[in-house]
């Protein structure tokens, strides 16, 4: 297929890498010199202006940016819809914004007869890179299966949650829940630490107990416990601080909008705040643990 991709961040450019090596044929726009050029020593064609994406009639058209303001101005206030009017171009917003915005976008879309689909993602840096994500869909579930193979390259997953905006509401649940736990995770392991307990092996008892969850498992805070997580690299690389008080400041929105309480994603919000306050925001979302720590605490 020929497919468009727009935002090629730390996500979208493991996403647009996964569908070159499917053997699709990749159009890319990012605001990043650095980034474009990756993707076209690798077999990508640059599109310099949004509404160059009409002149080669795509099957698809991937975006991945920070959030709603971003996406409105993609899609609406620089044309893209508007320039792809009637054509048969699917197109599919991977971001994480508010599902309001998502259902703005979607029937800016239907109104110039182009469906559209909001599917965030699920699985990081490193699901984006081993093609492992799970994609979260509201949209038409017939334009979700005339593309499916395209979700095939970039993850193992695609679930069709409802109509347009479900997708969104699914993705900043479960994001909220991640937010919760990682937390959690934080304060366990620091427990155990201060406590005098190895790492490694408390990790190896939650995870074979009934504390184990992803944030312990694949990502746990604790530096070495798990070689290929951020935690083990600085806490670069992975899924920012910043974003994950963005995703649960979604969620504390659309609770509010739903008069419903989220006691724990309050108290998750305020402690993300507090860290990209005085901690650098870009770090790995599994940092917060650094709350618990003082600077002359080692890992043991």
């Amino acid at each position: 297929m020929q497919v468009g991709f727009i935002g090629l961040g730390n996500m979208g450019a493991f996403m647009a890498k996964r569908l070159i090596d499917a053997g699709h044929q990749l159009f890319v726009n990012d605001l990043n010199p650095q980034a474009i050029e990756q993707l076209v020593a690798q077999g990508a064609t640059e599109i310099k202006q949004l509404n160059g994406f009409a002149e080669h009639h795509l099957d698809a058209i991937f975006t991945m940016l920070p959030a709603a303001e971003q996406v409105k101005n993609v899609y609406i206030n620089n044309g893209l819809i508007a320039s792809l009017k009637k054509q048969n171009c699917i197109l599919v917003d991977c971001s994480t914004i508010d599902p309001a915005s998502a259902q703005i976008v979607a029937q800016h879309a239907h109104e110039n007869h182009l469906e559209m689909l909001d599917a965030p993602v699920s699985g990081g840096t490193v699901g984006a890179k081993n093609g492992t994500l799970t994609f979260m869909v509201g949209g038409n579930q017939a334009a979700l299966q005339h593309i499916q193979v395209l979700f095939d390259s970039m993850g193992k997953n695609t679930i069709h949650c409802g109509e347009h905006g479900h997708g969104q509401v699914a993705k900043i649940a479960n994001n909220m829940l991640l937010g919760i736990t990682m937390v959690g995770a934080a304060e366990a392991m620091n427990l155990g630490l201060r406590l005098g307990m190895n790492a490694q092996t408390l990790a190896h008892v939650i995870n074979h107990s009934s504390g184990r969850s992803w944030s312990t498992e694949v990502n746990n805070p604790v530096p070495q416990v798990c070689p290929d997580a951020p935690a083990s690299r600085n806490y670069t690389g992975g899924f920012a601080s910043q974003l994950m008080l963005k995703d649960l400041g979604l969620a504390l929105e659309a609770a509010q909008t739903a008069d419903q309480p989220v006691f724990m994603g309050s108290m998750a919000k305020q402690m993300y705040h507090h860290f990209t306050q005085e901690h650098e925001p870009n770090l790995d979302f599994s940092a917060i643990i650094k709350l618990y720590q003082n600077d002359k605490e080692e890992t043991k």
